[in-house]
């Protein structure tokens, strides 16, 4: 059991460079061999013992170069400029994987990634509509991406799928849909029509609470 005091609640975004349907998911290699990506949260109540976090988005850019599991991963945090220090403080306290249970997303994380690079502090515009399969993140000056649902290649109808992990460590379910992603900071990449998550969660010391 983690000593400390956090919760996290609200959206969830996962883009990245796999084709659509995460093959982290399913324990299968990434799509191209490596995995480029972000994971992102508007944060509806949070906190981190005594300092709220309510309000403020994060991004997290992701390298990796095999599957997640075999490590060597490189991150750069992008943290809403809007944070004052104790909060940008907390959010890093949290990412650090310090104060979660083992088995649980940030301390998994802690123990593949082998490089972080210095955090970016921006702007942000974060829209989500899960059921619509609708959402865009702009950290301006170091990533962009836009997300839609999945066309059908003959109709051009929107396709509608959901993953659901009852005993997953980064959400409980997920919309999956289609990404745009630009990013111009320490992890450059650029993607069209690749995949995305879109979920609603509550990251807790002990794991997913929702």
């Amino acid at each position: 059991m983690a000593a400390s005091d956090w919760r996290l609640e609200g959206e969830w975004m996962k883009n990245c460079t796999c084709a659509f349907g995460c093959p982290c998911d399913f324990n299968a290699r990434p799509t191209q061999g490596y995995c480029k990506g972000l994971v992102a949260m508007r944060i509806a109540k949070g906190h981190f013992e005594g300092t709220r976090l309510d309000g403020l988005c994060f991004a997290i850019t992701v390298d990796f170069p095999g599957p997640l599991h075999e490590g060597n991963g490189t991150i750069q945090p992008i943290i809403d400029e809007r944070a004052t220090a104790e909060q940008r403080q907390a959010l890093f306290d949290i990412f650090s994987g310090k104060h979660s249970a083992e088995g649980t997303l940030f301390q998994i994380v802690s123990m593949i990634v082998t490089k972080i690079h210095d955090p970016v502090f921006a702007p942000f515009e974060f829209s989500f509509d899960k059921e619509g399969r609708v959402a865009k993140l702009v950290a301006r000056g170091v990533l962009e991406t836009d997300v839609e649902p999945i066309k059908n290649p003959v109709t051009g109808d929107p396709h509608r799928i959901q993953v659901v992990m009852p005993e997953g460590f980064e959400h409980r379910s997920a919309e999956v849909a289609s990404a745009n992603i630009r990013s111009t900071g320490a992890i450059p990449f650029e993607t069209q029509g690749t995949h995305s998550s879109l979920a609603n969660v509550v990251q807790t010391p002990d794991g997913v609470a929702a």
